[in-house]
Formats: structure tokens, sequence, C-alpha cells
């Protein structure tokens, strides 16, 4: 009888240290997921500046769109400084304010042809759009990962475990802004 409550006592104890395990490490990818997020957004950040720059002596009455996007990445990062996966909401909302006074910046560099033609700013239109699909599949990993993590730190028998764990629900990155979920309203014509 001993030897089988051993059995079932070491038989616990290894699936607690296994759930435990599992747990941290679901954190640990988790949180180098959303670091890879943040590693794409500096990079977008960093652009920023340069691109504000080369449209500044081309867009002169445009004053108040480039000092917008200024702020806009100002905001964006501070947000991100405070990144964590608890509070994953507000630099998601900072960066879908970056993202909008960008979309503007871009509209309207185009009713300026010798801008449009400019290298340089082909250029960063060019790396601003690779950074944005860099960090939208950063954003799908980190999502990926967090509701990973998440599943398995509210699931039964590994909740039990999940306190010690320190485990807490990471947030998922979301849009919030209704103009980018919205479906892009396509119109096909036929020519004539």
């Amino acid at each position: 009888m001993s030897i089988l409550l051993l059995v079932v006592l070491v038989g616990i104890a290894v699936w607690v240290i296994g759930a435990y395990n599992g747990l941290i490490a679901a954190k640990n990818q988790t949180v180098n997921a959303l670091k890879q997020i943040d590693v794409q957004l500096k990079r977008r950040h960093d652009l920023i500046p340069n691109l504000v720059k080369s449209v500044q002596a081309a867009m002169d009455f445009e004053k108040d769109t480039l000092q917008a996007v200024i702020a806009a990445r100002n905001t964006a990062v501070n947000a991100a400084a405070g990144l964590d996966t608890q509070h994953v909401a507000a630099t998601a909302k900072a960066e879908a304010a970056l993202t909008a006074s960008l979309g503007k910046l871009f509209a309207l560099a185009e009713a300026y042809p010798q801008l449009t033609a400019n290298a340089n700013m082909k250029q960063f239109q060019e790396e601003l759009t690779s950074t944005e699909n860099k960090v939208a599949f950063a954003r799908q990993l980190y999502n990926d990962t967090a509701t990973s993590y998440n599943t398995k730190q509210q699931q039964f028998p590994t909740n039990l475990v999940a306190g010690m764990a320190n485990a807490a629900i990471a947030e998922l990155w979301e849009i919030e802004d209704q103009a980018e979920k919205a479906v892009p309203n396509v119109e096909f014509r036929r020519g004539a």
C-alpha cells in the first residue's frame, strides 16, 4: 500500500512540475513574441523622423499634418515603452493613431508631384510598407502565442498550477479603429 501511495505522489509531483514548466515556457514565448512586435515598432518609429524630414521642405503648407505625424509617433514611442502582456491595448491604440496620421501624410503627399517622384520618399514608403508587414506578422505571432498561453492556463487541471507559475491572462493585440476593421469596397466596372 505504501508503494502505491508513493507512486501516486511521485506521479502527481511529476505532473505538477511538468504543468508548471509548461506554463513558464508558454509565458516566456508570449513575452518573446511581444518583444518581436516591439522590435518592429522601434524600426517603424525610427523611420518616421527621416520620412518627415524628407517631405518637410516640399510640404510647407501641410505643417499641421507633419506635426500630427510627429505627435502620433511620440505617443506611440511612449506607449511602446511600457509594453507588456498586460497592457497591449494602449500600445495598439497609439499605433493605430500613428497609422492613421501616416495615411493622411501619404494621401497629401500625392498632391505634390515633385515629392512623389523623389527617390528618398519612395524608399521611405517602401521601407514603411515592409515594416508594416513585419509588424502585422509579429502581431499575428503574438496573438497566436498569447492565445495558446491563455488557453493553457485556463484549462483544467493546469489551471490548478497557474497561480504557482504567476500566470496572468495576456491581452491580445486587437484592432480598435473601426476604419481599420472595415472591409474595403471594391467595384468592378465593365469597360465600354
